[in-house]
């Protein structure tokens, strides 16, 4: 049953104290990673903020992501290690509570999305526009910066986006990863009429069908091992699905090129996968001259055929994260009704539900599960409502 999203959500402090905030607790509830595996709850001092220019928002609701998962079961992500009680959560949204005296962009109760990684704004990569790839990049819940499960956050002005009136809090929260979908179809440039290919119908295989179809794509294909997941996908974005078989690569490719109407390919291929028998299906997929999009994480060692993928003259494109224009883009997408995130929200629950929240995603329960700030009074909580 899908969700009872809170599209006027529009609760703010009632007690305004001045120009530049309103009444804010001095407690600020926030869960927390202790160590792998072990949750707790923690009640810490409502953070100061750091410069004139940030902002402090209440966060109202926060999408969990596979990263906080993995975060809790293995400790780890790669280089990032767990070595201190972590809060989770990056996929957020909420309201301005408080504004830096020269904030000039953004005022008190303005419902925001947050961008969830701060970068320098100094190095080679920030002044050449590609600020994703900082160094020095503090991202929201990536050991040791605590993340967005809490009462309240400070963010810088500008990597907060307000959002319209037509766009709900909980779909705000899902602005993140609908952003990682929308830099993915920029690397590939999706534009009208081109034959798109999706390796895996995740929430961000999903969303990646959603916006290569709003860019124009006159073929978007979801491919899966899970049915009820291309069941998904063929109601919510793509036009032909297709699920993988074991087979070799090859064989796979094949079979989606002639039941999906592409016999020459795909222009663009996605994989959110990050599985070696999809890439590899991917790469004997594309198009003569395509390109390539790696998303999807999977084994540190990938092997595919790189005589296949020479001999197209095609180009491989590794995605990370997202970068300048891509919230902006992904609000406007939402904003024209051009990509829908309610319903991708199959479960919610309140902020004193979190581990269950957490199990439940582990258990890979619907598709995208939204966790309520403290004290949000949200609608329709705990589990499928």
């Amino acid at each position: 049953m899908a969700p009872s999203l809170s599209e006027d959500y529009t609760h703010i402090p009632e007690s305004k104290t001045n120009d530049h905030t309103f009444q804010v607790s001095e407690e600020n509830r926030v869960f927390v990673l202790q160590h792998k595996g072990k949750f707790a709850y923690e009640t810490r001092p409502t953070p100061k903020l750091p410069t004139s220019r940030h902002v402090l928002v209440k966060i109202i609701a926060t999408g969990i992501c596979g990263s906080d998962v993995h975060y809790w079961q293995h400790g780890r992500i790669g280089p990032f290690v767990v070595e201190q009680p972590l809060v989770l959560g990056h996929e957020s949204a909420g309201i301005i509570v408080q504004c830096g005296s020269d904030v000039k962009g953004l005022k008190l109760g303005d419902r925001v999305a947050v961008e969830p990684g701060v970068p320098c704004r100094s190095c080679e990569f920030c002044r050449g526009g590609k600020y994703n790839l900082c160094d020095e990049m503090r991202f929201a819940a990536t050991p040791p910066v605590d993340g967005t499960l809490a009462t309240y956050y400070t963010v810088p002005e500008d990597f907060c986006f307000v959002l319209p009136p037509n766009i709900s809090i909980e779909e705000g929260a899902l602005v993140e990863p609908l952003s990682i979908a929308v830099h993915c179809s920029r690397l590939a440039s999706v534009s009208v009429g081109q034959k798109v290919l999706v390796m895996g119908a995740g929430p961000i295989g999903l969303l990646c069908c959603a916006v290569a179809k709003a860019l124009g794509a006159s073929v978007v294909i979801a491919t899966d091992i899970v049915d009820s997941r291309l069941k998904f996908a063929q109601r919510y974005a793509a036009t032909h699905t297709y699920k993988m078989q074991k087979d070799l690569p090859e064989v796979n490719a094949g079979n989606i090129m002639s039941s999906c109407g592409i016999p020459a390919g795909a222009e663009v291929v996605i994989d959110a996968t990050g599985v070696a028998a999809c890439i590899a299906a991917g790469v004997f997929a594309l198009k003569k001259g395509g390109t390539f999009v790696q998303a999807g994480l999977g084994a540190p060692d990938i092997v595919f055929s790189v005589g296949e993928f020479c001999s197209k003259e095609a180009s491989y494109k590794s995605s990370f994260r997202y970068g300048p224009g891509d919230y902006a883009l992904s609000i406007k997408l939402l904003e024209s009704n051009r990509v829908d995130l309610k319903a991708l929200i199959t479960h919610t629950f309140k902020f004193e539900s979190a581990a269950e929240a957490f199990a439940s995603t582990s258990r890979q329960e619907g598709i995208k599960t939204i966790i309520y700030g403290p004290d949000s009074d949200a609608p329709g909580v705990n589990g499928s409502p």
